[in-house]
């Protein structure tokens, strides 16, 4: 494991070689409450779940970044308390909903002035910090890691992989090949499109600094598993080494 660079309530920033080919992110990597926070009992329903944070994505982002010699920013907090894959006037930036069920962190939790020091505690180092890690890398590419659950809403999901793309298509394209000749389900802008603004952090910082951007949404069964990722990372390597 590389060294760690930054390690704070909003961000872990782990090291990397100056002329590594892509820099690493991963928004929902951790489902931690920092000091000051804690889960109203009736959210504790959402820990260790998908609506928490990402499954695997943390592990397959380090993983990831290390096989690549790569600088990897991560979030230290839960999405439930602000989504860093969001801007901050988006309606999800806080969310109030889970399974049908109100979420009680952001509901009778939630007032203007919580709203602000969340912002500003966690949302904006973690982009600030990400702004700053971009500016000082040579990486051409910016990649960002998620997972999605493999059941959602009673529906089964097939897909394996899916890869995100916004400005950058073409590049998303050639990723797609690769994977799919590797006998991965792999398909452009699934589950999820990156067209729908939900690839909004990577896209950002990429976009600031003339940089091109993809992000990858990894089935969680998939992404938890310690020789999928080590057989992922050897197709990644193939594609950005």
């Amino acid at each position: 494991m590389t060294a760690l660079k930054i390690h704070n309530d909003a961000v872990e920033v782990r090291a990397g070689r100056p002329d590594a080919k892509v820099l690493v992110t991963c928004e929902h990597a951790s489902q931690r409450l920092p000091e000051g926070w804690e889960w109203p009992e009736r959210d504790r329903r959402l820990v260790d779940t998908h609506w928490a944070y990402d499954l695997g994505a943390a592990d397959m982002a380090r993983d990831f970044a290390a096989a690549m010699g790569a600088v990897v920013v991560l979030s230290r907090y839960s999405r439930l308390l602000v989504d860093p894959n969001r801007p901050e006037d988006s309606e999800t930036l806080f969310r109030t909903h889970a399974e049908g069920e109100p979420v009680e962190l952001n509901t009778t939790h939630l007032h203007d002035e919580e709203r602000r020091r969340r912002i500003e505690r966690l949302l904006r180092p973690y982009h600030a910090t990400l702004d700053a890690e971009v500016q000082a890398s040579r990486a051409p590419t910016l990649v960002s890691i998620h997972t999605f659950t493999p059941l959602y809403e009673g529906q089964r999901r097939t897909l394996e992989v899916g890869v995100l793309y916004d400005r950058d298509e073409a590049l998303a394209e050639r990723v797609t090949e690769v994977l799919v000749k590797a006998g991965l389900n792999a398909a452009l802008n699934e589950p999820y499109s990156g067209k729908a603004g939900l690839m909004y952090a990577v896209d950002r910082h990429a976009s600031a600094h003339g940089r091109a951007s993809v992000e990858f949404e990894v089935r969680q069964d998939l992404a938890t598993d310690p020789a999928f990722r080590r057989d992922f990372d050897a197709l990644l390597l193939q594609i950005f080494g």
